[in-house]
């Protein structure tokens, strides 16, 4: 306990480890913000909605559900940033923020899958286009479930009105325009320094301190309960639980090379490590942002329902590759 404290208040470590990354984090959110603002000011969501308009129309979402969609392939800070600045206004209700939540999460995957595909490609060779495939096909298929729960349980928009409501108070030149985002900006971000500073700290304090570490060894065990996992492929689960992609993916490519393990075998342990891990990802990478942005208690609930839903996905489709390839 001495050594992780003397560890955790050594300059380097707090530099690097929390300050650094606290303020990309911090500065990542006030650009989403910023964006989010202006296309609001200015009315380009109606643009951005007309793009994905045949998708949310038949998910019974509107005008704002689509533009944060579209916007949610570049930036997703600046889709829920966007998001939370119209629930705010009263323009969409809960119900609606948590399916459209639930369907940004596909182009956000789109937005990284460049780099997860071609990190995999060097390490896994032919089993990286399973691996990636399989998380691809899990996304549009919750796209899929996530437009037609929307059908049945949204109430469906006026017809023709994707974008009726973008023009409404629309800014009348660029002074309005400076003075609605300036002040829409102040008031967020004062709430994202008093939320996400702390909020991010102590999950730093709990992985300092070996928290993740314990939860992750909770979680996996030794690997008792997932029994169609090769006992070889182990170490590549454990990577993965750690939520070490690039570590995982050298473990995985070695023991291709070495004949040890089969390429099912690899990617089965990807797959389980992947789908363990999502309480520790969304503690690390989505709870700190998600507080900044949204009110606390929703904020929580869209991780929960979000990670849900992908959980639950990636099970079935990690299920029926492993019964039926």
């Amino acid at each position: 306990m001495h050594t992780e404290l003397f560890s955790f208040m050594d300059f380097d470590v707090l530099w690097n480890g929390l300050c650094r990354p606290l303020l990309r984090l911090i500065l990542s959110i006030s650009l989403g913000l910023a964006i989010g603002n202006i296309i609001e000011a200015l009315h380009w969501g109606r643009f951005l909605a007309k793009v994905s308009s045949p998708l949310v129309r038949m998910a019974h979402l509107q005008d704002v559900s689509g533009a944060a969609f579209t916007m949610a392939f570049f930036s997703s800070i600046s889709a829920n940033s966007y998001l939370a600045e119209q629930y705010e206004q009263g323009k969409i209700v809960r119900k609606e923020l948590y399916f459209s939540n639930l369907l940004n999460s596909t182009p956000v995957l789109f937005l990284h899958l460049p780099s997860l595909f071609f990190l995999a490609v060097p390490f896994l060779g032919k089993a990286a286009f399973w691996y990636v495939g399989i998380i691809v096909s899990a996304a549009l298929f919750r796209t899929i479930g996530t437009v037609i729960a929307g059908r049945f349980i949204l109430p469906p928009t006026p017809e023709g009105c994707v974008t009726c409501e973008l023009d409404d108070n629309a800014p009348k030149d660029a002074k309005e325009v400076f003075q609605r985002v300036v002040s829409r900006f102040m008031r967020r971000i004062r709430r994202v320094l008093l939320v996400t500073i702390p909020v991010y700290t102590i999950v730093f304090m709990l992985n300092r301190f070996g928290v993740f570490e314990a939860l992750n060894d909770v979680i996996g065990g030794d690997n008792g309960f997932l029994p169609f996992i090769n006992p070889e492929a182990a170490g590549v689960l454990i990577l993965s639980l750690a939520a070490e992609i690039t570590a995982s993916m050298a473990a995985a490519g070695a023991l291709l090379t070495d004949g040890s393990i089969q390429a099912k075998d690899v990617v089965l342990a990807l797959l389980a490590g992947n789908i363990l891990s999502s309480p520790m990802r969304a503690l690390r990478h989505q709870l700190a942002t998600y507080m900044g942005i949204f009110p606390s208690r929703l904020a929580l609930w869209l991780i929960f329902c979000n990670q849900s839903v992908r959980v639950v996905s990636l099970v079935l489709f990690t299920l029926a590759y492993y019964f039926w390839v």
